[in-house]
């Protein structure tokens, strides 16, 4: 049961939306994280989708640090993280990078 579980996603960190759920809400969140650091003009939408997903992978990793279940969550709740971990990757790329 546990690995159909992990498998389906569920339980390995991810909320209970699906993949185009996630390309939607990455989508999104990606967009107004690069507006939000000022990053809008160099990004088109492929690459806010791409900040977004992996914006909310890490928000999701970051949240399970601090002992957050984020197995259960919804779309409000996928989006928000989303746009967390978004504004995160956002920054550090700035930092690395040495863009302003």
């Amino acid at each position: 049961m546990t690995e159909e579980l992990l498998a389906a996603g569920i339980g390995a960190g991810q909320t209970s939306v699906g993949v185009i759920a996630y390309i939607i809400i990455g989508g999104l969140a990606g967009w107004i994280a690069s507006k939000f650091m000022g990053t809008d003009a160099q990004q088109g939408i492929i690459l806010n989708v791409v900040v977004g997903v992996v914006g909310a992978i890490i928000g999701g990793l970051i949240l399970q640090i601090f002992g957050v279940d984020v197995d259960g969550g919804g779309w409000w709740f996928t989006f928000f993280i989303a746009l967390f971990g978004a504004v995160i990757l956002l920054w550090l790329v700035k930092l690395v990078t040495g863009r302003r």
